[in-house]
């Protein structure tokens, strides 16, 4: 199935616009995360205590209970600094707390102020009932966590560098690399952006991203060095634009089709598997995007710089 019949866009043309709108999600991105003192780090990275609760009133004529009350109450015995908020269900409240060394106690602490101060939503309920979930993480362990996950992604950009090295040539692996980078920075910048944490499950998604994108400009640079032997005698320019143009629309479809299943699983997926959705989703459209015009372009400008250092060598 083809998408497009005889696409000719002139994709490499217009690269510096390509650059342009790059530049500016990722500058944006870097701004947030300098306003915001970095990334919103979840319990998994910052260690803490997570607690969800089912605050569905006995009586049903009641309204869900308010985020700014229990926000209140908790704020008056000690816990300023939690963060609640409304979980997927107008009745289900999430609530973190940073970590101590008595996480248990705390929780314990906490189920008990809620039941005494708001009696007719969870006075009546068992704890077993009342308390839907919670995890405990620690903070030496959250920062071990954290590192691990760097030095992850930073193993898995390595290991892609050594194989496009030896799949094709160095300058390919490079401007792999660039793409990916630029992908990632800007879903993290979007996650900054828009206030969503960072945890385990996001990481994974960003490697997943990481894998996507780089299948899609596997699938360029393939075409590339196909293309180069067959058109010898073209530019270097028109030979990448044609590439391109070839495998346009394999590459529309397939992250249409991804985008649309990842799309599902944002919207019915559930708050529990939001955040590492939302990174997915982001991932795709950028991904696509940079295999188009950032991996491929970034050749043409290697390329173009390469030779303008022979001619300025030539003259000289």
């Amino acid at each position: 199935m083809r998408l497009f019949k005889n696409p000719n866009f002139d994709f490499i043309k217009r690269r510096k616009i390509g650059f342009l709108v790059s530049a500016i999600f990722i500058v944006a991105g870097i701004l947030s995360l300098i306003v915001n003192g970095g990334p919103k780090y979840g319990i998994d990275f910052t260690g803490g205590t997570l607690i969800e609760f089912d605050f569905t009133p006995d009586n049903p004529d009641l309204p869900p209970i308010a985020i700014q009350e229990i926000r209140d109450v908790l704020s008056l015995q000690g816990y300023s600094d939690a963060e609640i908020q409304e979980f997927g269900n107008p009745n289900h409240v999430l609530i973190k707390i940073k970590t101590s060394e008595s996480a248990k106690e705390d929780e314990s602490k906490v189920i008990k102020i809620l039941q005494d101060k708001f009696p007719e939503y969870a006075g009546n309920k068992e704890i077993a009932e009342f308390e839907r979930r919670s995890e405990h993480v620690g903070s030496k362990i959250g920062e071990e966590l954290r590192g691990k996950a760097v030095i992850a992604i930073l193993i898995s950009l390595l290991g892609i560098i050594l194989y496009i090295w030896w799949r094709f040539e160095l300058t390919y692996g490079f401007a792999a690399i660039l793409a990916l980078f630029h992908d990632v920075i800007i879903t993290i910048g979007l996650f900054s952006i828009f206030g969503k944490e960072l945890n385990i499950a996001v990481i994974g998604a960003l490697l997943a991203i990481v894998g996507y994108s780089l299948n899609d400009t596997i699938v360029v640079f393939v075409r590339i060095r196909e293309d180069l032997k067959i058109y010898r005698r073209e530019k270097y320019e028109s030979i990448i634009n044609h590439s391109i143009n070839e495998v346009l629309s394999r590459t529309v479809i397939t992250s249409l089709t991804t985008l649309f299943v990842v799309l599902a699983l944002f919207i019915f997926g559930g708050e529990v598997i939001h955040n590492f959705a939302f990174a997915l989703l982001c991932g795709v459209v950028v991904g696509t995007y940079s295999s188009i015009f950032i991996a491929s372009p970034v050749l043409v400008a290697y390329k173009n710089r390469v030779a303008k250092r022979k001619s300025v060598k030539r003259r000289a």
